[in-house]
């Protein structure tokens, strides 16, 4: 398994890195969660783990980070306030530690976050085989009529399935939002607008109005079929 860690300084980046192989773990490390996002899709993880940061500048850096992924991400952060503090979980984060963490709680912490994320197997889940669209839960693949199949982000094949299951049916934004990225939605309609448009380049057959995923404004989203 791949972990990312940015940390502030170098004795930091040195201390976590040991706590993470420790584990396993092969570690990159990033300047900052920016650069992450950046990079996602060319060097994606199993584990983010952060000591870098402060305030809403890494409130705003969270949420952009989770219209790309919802790997598990570990936060060290100064004693915030209580405010602070649900406005970094509200964004996106699965934990917060107050700096200086020991290695050992640190330890029982990443083991406690990837045996949740482990137990969360996709292959569980039935293929969802309808006319024109096939969506495989074992390879996160997904195959239109005509094309060959098409590798799905973790956040790409969540919304796809939610939206195959519930076919026909409007799903609101807010939603959308609790159902694929796990947390209350309220004010996240361009993330879900972006995440639509990377699905519908990787399914929908060309230019025009959308096949499969249709807007309803002011509303949410519906994944429509001809026969529907």
């Amino acid at each position: 398994m791949q972990a990312i860690l940015v940390a502030r300084t170098p004795d930091e980046q040195d201390i976590l890195a040991f706590v993470l192989k420790q584990l396993g773990l092969r570690v990159a490390t990033s300047p900052d969660l920016n650069t992450v996002i950046d990079r996602w899709l060319e060097r994606p993880s199993d584990l983010i783990v952060t000591a870098w940061g402060e305030g809403s500048e890494l409130t705003n850096e969270i949420m952009a980070l989770r219209s790309v992924t919802q790997a598990p991400l570990i936060l060290m952060v100064n004693p915030p306030t209580e405010n602070q503090l649900c406005r970094l979980l509200q964004a996106g984060a699965d934990i917060v530690l107050n700096r200086p963490v020991a290695p050992l709680i640190l330890t029982e912490y990443i083991r406690a976050v990837l045996r949740r994320t482990q137990t969360v197997p996709t292959f569980v889940l039935p293929r969802l085989t309808l006319p024109d669209i096939t969506l495989n839960p074992d390879s996160r693949e997904v195959t239109v009529s005509g094309q060959p199949p098409s590798r799905l982000t973790q956040l790409e094949f969540r919304l796809l399935y939610v939206l195959m299951v519930n076919r026909g049916q409007v799903i609101p934004i807010d939603m959308i939002v609790e159902r694929v990225w796990g947390y209350p939605g309220h004010g996240n309609r361009e993330l879900v607008r972006g995440l639509v448009s990377r699905l519908r380049r990787k399914i929908e057959p060309g230019t025009g109005e959308p096949t499969f995923i249709q807007n309803v404004p002011g509303v949410g989203y519906r994944f429509f079929l001809e026969e529907d």
